[in-house]
């Protein structure tokens, strides 16, 4: 019996193995990781563990034991090369494994700086993996110079730990807004306000133009104005995009990630798909969500349907970030919106809230959780309050369920 095999072993592919013995499968599950340590969180990584407030065991999304006594097989630090969908293998090594069934749950990889402009300098970083911020570490130290190439949350998040370890900060956003892909203009200015106030150098509008080496190690920057700027290491946050490297080579349909219907199967009946890597059927159109919710709701709704639950997957949007003593909770998805509605509270707090017409898409919470819970289930159940009184300080909001 070839069992299943689960290629990918961030918190997609935990979620999905577990699912499945939860479910009552008893066959043979392999999980298989690129990286050599058990599946871990990685929204941590950038902030309290490279802050130090985290100590590595407790990044481990479960136990190394805990897969060993549901009978989980871990191939940890043991890459796949190929997949033959025709005989049913995957390739490691020199290892041929075979599979009744394939699950992909292999995330996404960062944007890195090409060559030609200097990315392949020493010093210059990017912030996905665990070797990546251990890299990175020793760097984040008071008096240090930095440049963070990205406005959008990656880039920030990085910017408040350095800022808050003493790191001299700029961070150029080639747009002409900071968060200008994700947000709303509003939360860009907050969150420009509270870099600023905190010491980053934010210059929007202003892209890199090459980074300056010394015996292979970043020492500076030319930035598209012209200026030049001195630095000590440099932080690369534009972006990510799907791991599709083996499905594509497989033969797998591709459509903005690995192409999957609402069950989670891929265009082959025998592999399925679920996390960031995957698109799904969403409202007559196709989705990828990047985010820690997406990619445990996805891979268990996938789980259950690799073992005919027939369901499919239906989204409940919602993601996080956290930048000094700012938490950040939205809800929803902002695509199309064409109004913000402000809603101030005491100090930091403040929500902004999306509409398209008289429908409410999505909530953007500063230190505002009951802003937050209360507009995500206002989305979830398709109900969508009245502007003015979302506005209003004075209206109570569970008044608006």
């Amino acid at each position: 019996m070839s069992g299943t095999i689960v290629i990918g072993a961030g918190q997609a592919g935990s979620s999905l193995v577990m699912k499945l013995r939860k479910e009552g499968y008893a066959g043979p599950i392999t999980l298989i990781g690129a990286e050599p340590v058990v599946p871990y969180q990685r929204p941590p990584l950038s902030k309290a563990y490279l802050l130090g407030d985290m100590a590595l065991e407790r990044l481990f999304l479960r136990p190394e034991q805990v897969y060993a006594e549901q009978d989980i097989a871990l191939r940890l630090g043991t890459p796949v090369t190929a997949i033959d969908p025709a005989a049913k293998t995957v390739r490691l090594g020199g290892e041929t494994l075979a599979y009744d069934m394939l699950a992909l749950t292999t995330g996404s990889d960062p944007r890195r700086l090409p060559a030609a402009i200097g990315g392949d300098l020493g010093g210059v970083f990017v912030v996905r993996t665990l070797a990546d911020v251990d890299a990175m570490a020793p760097h984040v130290v008071e008096g240090k110079r930095t440049l963070i190439v990205g406005g959008g949350y990656i880039g920030l998040e990085a910017a408040a730990v350095a800022a808050k370890r003493g790191v001299q900060v700029t961070l150029v956003e080639m747009a002409d807004r900071i968060l200008q892909r994700v947000a709303a203009p509003e939360t860009s200015d907050y969150f420009r306000a509270l870099h600023r106030a905190h010491g980053v150098d934010i210059r929007e509008g202003t892209g890199l133009r090459r980074l300056i080496g010394e015996n292979g190690q970043v020492s500076g920057a030319e930035l598209g104005d012209g200026s030049t700027l001195a630095v000590d290491f440099v932080v690369v946050g534009v972006g990510i995009a799907p791991a599709t490297a083996l499905a594509e080579a497989a033969g797998l349909v591709l459509d903005n990630g690995i192409a999957v219907d609402g069950l989670g199967r891929t265009s082959d009946p025998s592999i399925w798909a679920a996390g960031d890597c995957a698109s799904f059927p969403y409202r007559g159109g196709r989705l990828r969500l990047e985010s820690v919710p997406n990619a445990i709701d996805h891979a268990e709704c996938v789980a259950a349907n690799m073992l005919g639950a027939a369901c499919d997957y239906v989204p409940k949007p919602w993601f996080w970030s956290d930048q000094y003593d700012v938490k950040l909770q939205i809800a929803g998805l902002n695509a199309g919106y064409d109004r913000i509605v402000t809603r101030r509270g005491e100090g930091a707090t403040a929500s902004f809230w999306y509409y398209r017409g008289e429908t409410l898409l999505a909530v953007d919470a500063m230190n505002d959780p009951r802003g937050y819970m209360i507009g995500k289930r206002l989305i979830e159940a398709g109900k969508s309050p009245d502007p003015a009184a979302v506005a209003d300080p004075a209206t109570d909001l569970k008044s608006l369920m």
